[in-house]
């Protein structure tokens, strides 16, 4: 328990119960766990008598999640001022209202969220074209064939089943997929440690680790059928397996360890200013145990499977929602690479009128650029593993790869 052990007994003030209430709708809202309007999956191609890759322009193709199609994307940084352009940090802000679909277009609609810096975007050497199939909230049967269980969301074909058309149509040459998050319940993990740090006073790591370690091994068996179908549908087209690259990528922290928190842990400003309502002892957790699990959850099913693996575990060191090393904007100092977060802050408090819940902790406009940095360097690398690391007091040109 915090502090003296004991439930501490404390009034939430109105701006901590409106967190509270964002929170408490995180799972839905962010973790896609439920989607309306689904249509159905587009039928299966027939195997393809194809014996050579199609002569079409070269692609690079991203599947997955949120933390690939560009969640988050919208924000330039975090700021608690809740109108305009909220200090400049709100990129759907046009002059008199909002416009998602200025950054996220068509798919501002359906939640999939692939913004206009996206990380396929930022790796624009890679390939003549740039296809973003991933969408926000999808879990690892939301990339599986329809004809291997392959389950449609968000009005859109199984990601596997749009591939296909996608590979049938281009010569792809990198596919990166980022998947296995919303399996283990990453939008549970959030919402049960903010209510942990608002409402009940106790720490949320040991029973969330609990959790983790129950969903881990079936979620990572659904990123290796999520490889596995990938590699069909490439064969079905004609594509060998040395005829493009295949990368799976970890996930990045979007909070600092306790040590390197701006806000104490006392106090709101961490909640409502911040937007990182945690325990010291949770984000030492999440930070320096969950994700680095993860990571190499990950690593093992790529290696099982023939992938390259790019750990973004450190992508946002000094970059986090809160960190010491970063900084909110103000009047005088605007958004900047080299001095704002690089992460969405939690939506609430303060800022529960600002955009979409389910953008938060997840790289921001700053932090997909600086993914499209990795992946364009990992593309310069013919075979291995890496870890993406950015300098400090650098925007992303300072991104920098170190072996895996």
């Amino acid at each position: 328990m915090p502090e003296n052990g004991s439930r501490i007994t404390r009034s939430t003030p109105r701006l901590g119960k409106r967190l509270l209430s964002a929170a408490l709708a995180l799972p839905l809202a962010s973790g896609g766990l439920v989607a309306g309007g689904l249509i159905a999956a587009a039928p299966a191609r027939a195997a393809s008598a194809a014996t050579s890759v199609p002569s079409g322009p070269t692609a690079s193709v991203t599947l997955g999640d949120s933390y690939i199609s560009g969640e988050a994307g919208r924000w330039m940084g975090n700021s608690a001022d809740g109108s305009g352009s909220r200090t400049g940090t709100d990129r759907a802000w046009n002059g008199s209202s909002y416009d998602p679909s200025s950054v996220y277009g068509a798919t501002a609609a359906n939640g999939c969220d692939r913004s206009d810096v996206a990380e396929v975007l930022g790796a624009s050497t890679v390939a003549q074209k740039q296809i973003n199939l991933a969408c926000s909230g999808a879990v690892t049967a939301n990339i599986f064939r329809a004809v291997n269980g392959g389950q449609a969301f968000k009005g859109e074909a199984p990601q596997a089943d749009q591939l296909a058309t996608v590979a049938a149509q281009n010569n792809v040459k990198l596919i990166t997929l980022s998947i296995g998050g919303n399996d283990l319940g990453f939008s549970s993990v959030i919402s049960n440690c903010v209510q942990d740090y608002l409402i009940w006073y106790s720490y949320c790591h040991d029973s969330q680790q609990s959790a983790i370690n129950s969903k881990l091994p079936t979620a990572m068996a659904g990123v290796g059928k999520a490889i596995d179908e990938i590699r069909a549908v490439m064969s079905n087209a004609g594509y060998a397996q040395g005829d493009y690259r295949l990368v799976l990528q970890s996930y990045p922290s979007p909070i600092p360890r306790s040590a390197e928190m701006r806000y104490p842990e006392g106090g709101w400003t961490r909640s409502n200013t911040g937007g990182c309502p945690f325990w010291d002892a949770d984000a030492d957790w999440a930070r320096d145990s969950m994700v680095p699990q993860i990571s190499k959850a990950l690593a093992g099913v790529a290696a099982s499977k023939g992938a390259q693996f790019l750990d973004l575990s450190d992508m946002l060191q000094g970059r986090e929602v809160c960190s010491t090393s970063a900084q909110q904007p103000t009047a005088s100092a605007g958004p900047s690479a080299t001095t704002s977060e690089w992460a969405r802050f939690l939506d609430g408090g303060l800022n529960t009128t600002q955009g979409a819940l389910q953008e938060s902790m997840h790289p921001n406009y700053y932090g997909q650029q600086a993914l499209g940095s990795c992946l364009t360097q990992l593309w310069g690398r013919s075979s291995g593993n890496y870890a993406c690391r950015n300098t400090a007091g650098q925007d992303a040109s300072g991104m920098y790869l170190t072996a895996g």
